[in-house]
């Protein structure tokens, strides 16, 4: 591919409105990063296990995540079934989850690398690193699709 084509293939890819969408969601995804951070760190520093702290540090990041992407990251893409787009969130943000855990479970129990610094690496840079690539391009286009299309003439 020539450099020429290249450069018109990402132009195509990063529009305004596109690069605008990946902000706000890296914005929206910080926030509940944040947050699984936090929580998961006071659990394992307070003697919880590991396996344990990740669910329950991620059932608050998703929390997080379904109200800053249903009213900020894709506000304009909204449904009107909410309870279908809560549900198809949970699901895929489980999915996404369990991503993160297995990076964990892998490393703590079946490498044996069981320090806090370890968990911290496996959990909430590796696996979060694959969840979001997951998270976003399953949100955008199950979760919040894109539905001016479907309303043009």
């Amino acid at each position: 591919m020539s450099p020429g084509a290249l450069r018109g293939r990402v132009r195509a890819v990063a529009t305004p409105e596109r690069v605008g969408e990946a902000a706000r969601f890296l914005v929206t995804g910080g926030a509940a990063y944040l947050a699984d951070l936090v929580v998961f760190n006071v659990l394992i520093f307070t003697g919880t296990g590991s396996a344990w702290a990740k669910v329950v540090s991620s059932v608050v990041a998703i929390a997080v995540a379904f109200v800053g992407s249903r009213y900020y990251t894709w506000r304009e893409r909204r449904s009107e079934h909410p309870v279908r787009e809560y549900a198809m969130f949970l699901l895929l943000s489980v999915v996404a989850a369990g991503l993160q855990l297995l990076c964990l479970v892998i490393t703590h129990y079946g490498l044996g690398w069981t320090s806090p610094l370890a968990d911290n690496l496996s959990s909430n840079v590796v696996g979060m690193a694959i969840a979001t690539v997951f998270r976003f391009l399953t949100f955008r286009s199950l979760v919040f699709p894109d539905r001016s299309a479907a309303t043009r003439p």
